[in-house]
């Protein structure tokens, strides 16, 4: 039994994801910055975005650190309602107007047929997130490549989860 266990626990800390991601140059982190402020009606300061990668796809959260900031918590469930329509009909203008046509991933997620990603909303303790799951490993790749563009240009405003970090903002 032990050493199943150990062998569950090798296998899985070998095909999780990794983060070692490199942030943009401090003009593309200000670029990106002032661009989002005219997409995202929260204030980056006061945010933080996560970003889980999993087996299916992943989980993008939007939190207030501050838990009594309930502006900034409405701010951000707004905003996450809004997207996650869009994404589902396949629209990514809003991450595209942000961080530019060419964002890794981008173009692949534009191109699901309706259906192929299921795109799910829910408010979390301090803030919302939205969660990504498909059968195609095309776009499970694609949200991945995603994720880690967003994290590399938001280096200031996010940082990468783990398959048990949203538990914890559970509402």
């Amino acid at each position: 039994m032990k050493y199943l266990l150990l062998g569950l626990i090798t296998t899985l800390s070998i095909s999780l994801p990794t983060y070692a991601l490199e942030k943009a140059s401090e003009k593309r982190l200000d670029e990106v910055a002032e661009r989002g402020t005219h997409v995202m009606p929260f204030d980056l300061e006061l945010t933080t975005h996560i970003f889980t990668k999993s087996e299916k796809g992943g989980i993008q959260q939007v939190v207030a650190k501050d838990k009594n900031n309930t502006e900034q918590i409405t701010l951000i469930r707004e905003h996450l309602t809004e997207i996650s329509k869009h994404f589902r009909h396949s629209n990514f203008s809003a991450p595209a107007k942000i961080h530019g046509n060419s964002m890794p991933g981008l173009h692949t997620l534009r191109h699901a047929k309706k259906g192929q990603i299921n795109i799910i909303y829910k408010e979390i303790v301090s803030g919302a997130e939205i969660t990504y799951s498909t059968k195609s490993p095309t776009l499970i790749a694609a949200i991945h490549q995603w994720f880690d563009a967003q994290l590399t240009d938001h280096a200031r405003h996010a940082v990468p989860g783990h398959s048990h970090h949203h538990m914890h903002h559970q509402k």
